[in-house]
C-alpha cells in the first residue's frame, strides 16, 4: 500500500483541521496493518495484553460507528463486535477466518462515517443524539476521535514491531 498521507493543511480553517486529521489517521492504521496475513492480523504478541492488529482495528470500526453514526445522528446500530456476553468481543474474539472480512468491514464503515461527519456542519451545537446522558458537539467528537486513533496507533506500532519487526508509518 502507497503511503498517500500528507501532513497538512497547514494553515487552515478548524473544521478542515479536525476533518483531515482524523482522516490521517484512518489512512495511517490502514498502512500499519498492510502486509499482514489473517493469522498476524489476530496474532497477541505482548502477554499479557490481549492487543493484537485485527482488535484494535476492530475496536476503531465500532469507535467510528459510535460516535459519528450513532451520537452524532443519533442512529440505532448493533454494536459489530462486542456483546452481552462478550463485552471486548472487539478485541477479544479476532479470527483469522474472520480478519480481512474485518479490515474490509473497517473500510465501509469509515466511508459511511465521513459522509455522516460531512452531514453535519456545525461544530458548535450539539448533535443529535447524546453520550451518557449527555449533550456533545461534533468539535468535541472529532477531538475524541483524533485522541481515540493516536492512543490506538501507538499500541499498534508496538504490536506490529513485535509481529515482524517492521516500524514506521
Amino acid at each position: 500500500m502507497d503511503d498517500t498521507r500528507r501532513f497538512g493543511p497547514m494553515v487552515a480553517g478548524e473544521r478542515e483541521t479536525l476533518d483531515h486529521w482524523v482522516d490521517f489517521y484512518r489512512e495511517t492504521l490502514l498502512l500499519k496493518i498492510d502486509g499482514l496475513d489473517a493469522a498476524q492480523l489476530c496474532k497477541r504478541p505482548l502477554p499479557p495484553s490481549t492487543l493484537s492488529p485485527i482488535g484494535i482495528l476492530r475496536h476503531l470500526t465500532e469507535v467510528e460507528a459510535y460516535w459519528l453514526r450513532e451520537v452524532t445522528l443519533d442512529e440505532e446500530l448493533p454494536d459489530y463486535y462486542c456483546t452481552q456476553t462478550s463485552p471486548d468481543g472487539d478485541f477479544e474474539d479476532a479470527d483469522p477466518a474472520t480478519a480481512l472480512a474485518d479490515v474490509e468491514r473497517y473500510r465501509r464503515e469509515i466511508e459511511t462515517t465521513r459522509a455522516a461527519a460531512a452531514s453535519w456542519t456545525d461544530l458548535d451545537g450539539p448533535v443529535r443524539g447524546l453520550r451518557r446522558g449527555e449533550r456533545v458537539n461534533l468539535r468535541w467528537i472529532l477531538t475524541h476521535l483524533i485522541e481515540e486513533y493516536a492512543r490506538h496507533l501507538g499500541h499498534l506500532d508496538l504490536v506490529r514491531e513485535a509481529i515482524d519487526g517492521r516500524v514506521g508509518y
